[in-house]
């Protein structure tokens, strides 16, 4: 890394094993995703975390991949509220153990920058004119208070129903028609009458029952965002996280102590990969890591094959963003590339826009990628010029990147470094494509629809043929609308509906329909007034960023009307077409069609008269619209004539990439960060005034059923205790192959007879307040006896699934919780007997935490899931594996042995134990530690408590 006006590298390469000339050259070689890895090892080496052998095995990437073990760092860490407070809440009860140990309580802070967005928490009550009464869950016996308010006089709706729902009773507007209504605010309209509600009323009663159901909650947050250093908190009603990420946090590169580094991110959202887009290193994690490295520990990870991906050739011009999305995903998901690392190269990198790359970053799960990065170019700076980045930043950013090598000139071949593999993808390749006209899954090249409708019309009836004779393919049929006269054939098109909810975290393919309805108006083109049209924005940004682009008045004149927000046209819900098109349809038996942009369509669903039903681009819906016909071949054949006679193609009127991204850039992008940063600088008045406490130490209610101190700290002590043997244990549980975090870890809703429901219902709430577990993730009376709650889970001590266990010293089957809770007051420790892949599935916190509150000290299986394994090492939990060839059955263990593990004090990764059961059976067990980082954590009883007592006096 580099210090603030010079390029002195850092004293830690005089150390390597390696000459100066010999690491340059090695970086040079080395992917620029690896690269940052490389320099987040050189700048956090302290050899404990991180050691002066890990940063030697990242430079001799070539050599280690896909099997050496080495740690990363990042630059910040980004939670959501969901999966941030237990985590947070841990820090708080850290705070408390260590002022009762004598200690500075004001110490205890992140270590890692850490970001918390709360956008998990709003529902909504009061939708648009319905008023719902929705359940308030709470705490124990305390009343809140909503926020008091004075709603604005909602506006009236239209005078085509009277509406009995509460919020529209106003006398209809006379000023202006539904098409005329202004709408870059965000409108809320009425459902029965698509006429604009007065937003701040129903936003505003939104957010004060929020503040009711989510009272305790938000106060936690809101003293977190006060008491702890590092801790920067993002209130309710700005924006979701992922955006929050790309439009607000994202910083380049990172300034600190007078120092610049890459910027960096570890994120429990599943978004979180859409930074690689912007050349951001970052990807998802789950709860332990996260707090791990919230603690100041890195992620570890297995040095990453790295795949490049080389784009070459030239976008189709009908090609949209969408269609290069969904076609380098598909190439990706093809090649093979679980676990891996993928890097965009190549001369086609540039024709996409920084949008575009978000969204291929954002796909990594479809191909089971681990991030997708595409180094910063000018492109990407443009891009964060938009993003307010402002001139000094940006020549920071460009100055810096360049000099350690992580800029990229996408037109250079001389800067391609060596990566695993390379997979080329040929852009040109990627042409547009529609589905249908039954199923999503048949995919017709633009270019072939003309011959591919033909051959429906062909075929016998079934997933795409409607066997109409041949004498018959030709049909006129006559009829009259609004006094004129039309004719309608098979492949007409009758309804056309523009639906954004698919698209929008990339306005591109929207813009691109706007620009092409301009140019077409403007062509003096038009839509026949008979076909059903409508534009249905999947979120008020979307028609925000339509009204700022300019475009949204020549979607009107086309007849695309915003006609609400929400599922619509393709869930059948669409007016019913012109008596007269119906009748022309049945009388000549028509396969009348239907183009829509949304995510279903097939027969009979958009309307119960239209057979051909076509998924399609929202340039592409645009475009059938004004040809009126879904039979046409858009090279050869015109949309329509101008008024002068002259014909009109598709290229005529479809706009350029260049033209979109220019719209894109500097009319859409720019105006929505600019929007969001007056979000975050006005803030929310509702988060302001909401008391919290300003103390150091969090006042816990011991009344809340949300927020609790956890117990992972009620026997710390200053001094380190050693590894103790475990005497005369019992097997808590005795489980099969392939546990999964799910059967461990509580997900879901809380069921009326489980051990957390009776806890609930002893602080006098009713079911329907028991909420989730998710939402009650700050609680561990909660979150502890809903572990092992599955009511999938496979126990051998009991005959059929179900969360119960035998307590062995009685002979009785209960709730896991009831027996785990009688074994502590009985002081018998516990173990969990398991066979392979143990803990398989997804991270969560929980599975690991959930067991050591149930007094769970040792798991012994024949084999873990390396994630999960990790996580009981950070808890304190020891994971034990039977010798190869052994298991529980080898060995003929029952699970009702009592069980003493001969652990010594001197306890080291790998070493061999010995267990002896009280019916004279001897075993041996691996110790399944993978460093010593991992006997640290292990000896002081985990993470927590090492953390803890380092920052004791």
């Amino acid at each position: 890394y580099m210090k603030l006006g010079g390029s002195t590298p850092h004293h830690w390469m005089f150390h390597c094993n390696l000459s100066f000339l010999s690491i340059r050259t090695c970086i040079d070689e080395l992917p620029l995703s690896i690269r940052v890895l490389l320099e987040a090892a050189i700048r956090k080496c302290d050899d404990f975390y991180v050691r002066k052998e890990d940063v030697e095995t990242i430079l001799d990437w070539r050599r280690q991949q896909g099997s050496a073990e080495v740690p990363f760092s990042p630059a910040r860490l980004l939670l959501q509220d969901f999966t941030g407070i237990p985590a947070m809440v841990d820090l708080a009860a850290m705070r408390d153990a260590v002022a009762r140990q004598g200690g500075d309580p004001s110490q205890v802070n992140p270590k890692c920058p850490t970001d918390l967005i709360v956008d998990h928490a709003l529902q909504i009550d009061f939708g648009k004119c319905a008023i719902q009464n929705a359940p308030n869950p709470g705490g124990g016996d305390s009343q809140a208070t909503p926020v008091k308010s004075t709603p604005a006089k909602p506006r009236g709706c239209g005078p085509q129903r009277s509406c009995s729902k509460g919020a529209c009773n106003d006398p209809p507007s006379t000023s202006a028609p539904a098409a005329a209504v202004q709408i870059e605010n965000t409108p809320l309209l009425c459902p029965f009458h698509l006429q604009p509600v007065f937003e701040p009323e129903i936003a505003l009663k939104n957010q004060e029952k929020e503040l009711i159901r989510n009272r305790e909650r938000l106060q936690f947050f809101k003293w977190c965002s006060q008491a702890f250093k590092n801790v920067n908190v993002v209130p309710p009603d700005i924006s979701a996280v992922h955006q929050v990420n790309l439009e607000y946090l994202c910083q380049a590169v990172q300034e600190h102590e007078d120092f610049v580094y890459p910027d960096s991110v570890v994120g429990t959202d599943s978004h979180t990969t859409m930074v690689n887009g912007l050349g951001i290193l970052g990807w998802g994690v789950g709860g332990i890591e996260s707090e791990a490295v919230m603690l100041g520990q890195p992620v570890t990870l297995t040095l990453p094959k790295v795949v490049g991906c080389k784009l070459l050739g030239s976008v189709n011009v009908l090609a949209t963003s969408i269609d290069i999305v969904l076609g380098i995903t598909k190439h990706l998901r093809q090649a093979g590339i679980s676990g891996k690392f993928v890097e965009f190269f190549g001369p086609g990198v540039s024709q996409l826009s920084a949008p575009d790359r978000t969204t291929i970053a954002n796909m990594c799960p479809e191909y089971n990628a681990t991030v997708s990065f595409f180094p910063v170019d000018d492109v990407t700076l443009k891009h964060f010029k938009q993003a307010n980045f402002s001139e000094e930043k940006l020549e920071l950013v460009e100055a810096y990147l360049k000099a350690v090598k992580l800029f990229r000139s996408y037109q250079d071949l001389g800067e391609d470094p060596h990566y695993s593999e390379v997979i080329e993808i040929d852009l040109s390749s990627i042409v547009p494509h529609v589905s249908g006209p039954k199923r999503s899954q048949d995919r017709v090249e633009v270019s072939n629809m003309k011959k591919d409708f033909l051959n429906c019309l062909n075929e016998k009836v079934g997933f795409k043929g409607f066997h109409i004779p041949v004498e018959k393919q030709t049909t006129l049929m006559p009829f009259l609308h609004g006094s004129r006269e039309y004719q309608l054939t098979h492949g007409s098109v009758v309804l056309a509906a523009l639906i954004s909810c698919t698209n929008n975290c990339n306005p591109s393919v929207m813009l691109a329909a706007g620009l092409l309805a301009k140019k077409a108006v403007g062509a003096g083109l038009s839509v026949r007034p008979y076909i059903q049209t409508s534009l249905a924005p999947g979120s008020g940004m979307v028609t925000h960023y339509l009204s700022a682009s300019g475009v949204l008045p020549y979607f009107s004149q086309l007849g695309f009307e915003v006609v609400g927000y929400g599922c619509a046209t393709c869930v059948g819900n669409t007016s019913p077409l012109p008596e007269a098109v119906v009748n022309a349809i049945k009388q000549g038996d028509l396969v009348a069609c239907g183009v829509l942009s949304g995510s279903r369509h097939f027969e009979g669903r958009l309307c119960d008269c239209v057979r051909a039903n076509y998924l399609a681009s929202p340039p592409l819906v645009v475009a059938y619209a004004i040809a009126g016909t879904v039979s046409i071949d858009f090279e050869t054949e015109p949309l329509g004539t101008k008024p002068v006679g002259k014909e009109v193609y598709l290229r005529d009127v479809w706009p350029s990439r260049e033209e979109v991204q220019h719209t894109e850039e500097n009319m859409v992008i720019s105006s929505i960060f600019r929007e969001l940063r007056e979000k975050m600088k006005r803030g929310n008045k509702l988060w302001k005034d909401l008391e919290a406490s300003e103390a150091e130490l969090f006042p816990w209610d011991p009344k809340s059923t949300y927020i609790r101190c956890p117990p992972f700290f009620n026997k710390l002590t200053k001094e380190l205790c050693e590894p103790q043997p475990m005497e005369n244990a019992h097997a808590l549980l005795f489980l099969g192959d392939m546990v999964t975090t799910d059967h461990i870890s509580p997900a879901g809703s809380i069921a009326r007879v489980s051990a957390a429901a009776k806890y609930l219902q002893s602080k006098r709430l009713t079911p329907r307040e028991f909420n989730s577990y998710g939402a009650r993730r700050g609680n561990d009376a909660v979150m502890t006896r809903g572990t092992f709650a599955s009511i999938k889970l496979q126990n051998r001590f009991v005959g059929k699934a179900g969360p119960k266990t035998l307590h062995v010293p009685s002979g009785q089957i209960m709730d896991v919780f009831d027996a785990a809770e009688r074994y502590q007051r009985d002081g018998i420790p516990l173990i969990i007997l398991a066979g392979k892949k143990y803990g398989s599935g997804n991270s969560r916190d929980w599975a690991a935490k959930g067991p050591y509150l149930l007094g769970v000290r040792a798991v012994i299986a024949e084999s873990f899931e390396k994630l999960h394994k990790n996580h009981l090492v950070a808890m304190g939990i020891a994971p034990l594996q039977f010798l190869p060839g052994q298991s529980a059955d080898s060995l003929e263990l029952s699970g009702k042995e009592k069980f003493s593990l001969c652990i010594p004090k001197d306890l080291s990764p790998g070493q061999e134990i010995t267990v002896k059961t009280s019916t004279g059976k001897t075993f041996q067990v691996i110790a399944s530690f993978e460093n010593a980082v991992d006997m640290v954590f292990y000896k002081h009883g985990g993470i927590l408590k090492f953390v803890a007592r380092n920052a004791l006096p």
